[in-house]
């Protein structure tokens, strides 16, 4: 059936997407994790990963919230990812998400917007117009990006960071809970502060 989405990861999470799914009205198949700690979440049943367990025509979205392994394993699994946006989101018909992004409730994505592929845009952030977000980047819960931000690819931005209009922050930057983003930020580094500042620069493969 066509409403049926099936979930890779369980963990605290999955939990905010199963309920996202299910707000929407679809319903989800299946849980799988290669090492399910749970065994059910909200009260779908979790399942071990074993290769029989993926269906070319299902829908899948990857519950996992860690960047680099929502990455891996989109490259690694040959599915038909889709994406869920909480019914109590508000996005503009003007901007546009990718496959596999997550949107959660009480998110403003605001006129031409681009989000990338396996975003999560976290509870009430605040995503505002002509903003480019990379694909696998993760935007906290009460984050902020005025007009014109762009994030790189696999980027964090943490729980109730502010950045202001026409900044850029590189790819695979982490930038700390409550941090004020005032200038561009540069590839692979952990920033934190009012204003931001650098404390650590980060390998790729970190």
């Amino acid at each position: 059936m066509e409403n049926k989405v099936n979930l890779y990861g369980a963990s605290g999470h999955s939990k905010v997407i199963a309920d996202i799914v299910l707000s929407n009205n679809f319903i989800i198949d299946k849980i799988i994790d290669d090492n399910p700690k749970l065994n059910t979440v909200l009260g779908i049943k979790v399942y071990k990963n074993t290769n029989a367990d993926f269906d070319d025509n299902s829908k899948w979205i990857i519950s996992i919230g860690n960047n680099k392994v929502r990455k891996m394993l989109s490259t690694k699994l040959n599915l038909n990812f889709t994406s869920a946006v909480h019914k109590n989101a508000l996005i503009s018909n003007y901007s546009t998400l990718d496959v596999g992004t997550v949107i959660m409730a009480g998110a403003i994505v605001n006129p031409d917007v681009k989000i990338g592929k396996h975003c999560i845009i976290n509870t009430n952030a605040v995503i505002e117009h002509d903003c480019v977000i990379g694909d696998f980047v993760h935007i906290s819960p009460n984050a902020s990006l005025a007009g014109g931000v762009t994030i790189g690819e696999g980027s964090h931005v943490g729980i109730g960071a502010t950045i202001i209009q026409g900044v850029s922050v590189g790819n695979w930057v982490t930038i700390g809970a409550g941090t004020v983003i005032l200038k561009d930020v540069p590839d692979f580094v952990t920033i934190v502060g009012n204003p931001g500042r650098i404390i650590k620069n980060k390998q790729e493969n970190e």
